[in-house]
Formats: structure tokens, sequence, C-alpha cells
């Protein structure tokens, strides 16, 4: 009842076209963990037609090791940045919720309420 509830607050939206119309060939998943610093493999990774970026780990200054291309950006809500300025424009977040107080953290923000 509380999913449904929330969803029916949200406009139906579908995705991005320019993640619609791509056909993934190859994906990367990054992790927020260390095991890329001093791999300088970020131009490796940049070439993946899909990076998708786990929770809210630092790219800038990391580049060289990690790449700078973030096509869909995964968190759970307590890792979402808290700065609008924070969401690349160019990338999708996808919000994870499993926890009831991930529902309630959604309802606040549709509603632009405090939580």
């Amino acid at each position: 009842d509380k999913l449904q509830s929330i969803l029916e607050l949200l406009p139906e939206h579908d995705l991005p076209e320019d993640l619609k119309s791509k056909h993934c060939k190859r994906c990367v998943v990054i992790g927020s963990g260390g095991i890329l610093h001093g791999s300088e493999l970020g131009h490796l990774l940049n070439q993946f037609d899909i990076v998708i970026r786990l929770n809210d780990a630092p790219v800038q200054g990391y580049t060289d090791h990690v790449g700078n291309k973030t096509t869909i950006r995964m968190t759970y809500p307590e890792g979402a940045p808290l700065s609008e300025h924070e969401y690349h424009p160019a990338s999708l977040f996808v919000a994870v919720l499993f926890k009831s107080v991930d529902f309630n953290w959604l309802r606040a923000m549709i509603k632009n309420e405090t939580l």
C-alpha cells in the first residue's frame, strides 16, 4: 500500500531517449571501493557504452583511475547527494529502495518535505 501510494504521486516517466535508444553492447559497473585507485584504467572505463556507478564514490580527482563517464548512478537514499548541484545532468540517478524508511524518504522528496 505504501509503495502504491508513492507511485501514484509520481508522474509517469520513461527512460531518457538517449538511454532508450542505446543498444548496450558493453557495460561496466563501478563500485565505491578503492580497488581501482592506482590502476590508471580511467581511459578504458570511459570507452564503455554504459557506465553504472554505485553509491556516491568520488570521481573528481580520481579520473585517471576511475574515468569520468557516468551514465547511471545507483545508490540507497542515505547515499544520495544532498545538493541538486551534485546530480550530473547527463546521467540518470536511480534510488535503490528496499527499507521502509527508504519509501518515507521518497515520499518526502516528491512532496518537497523535510524528513
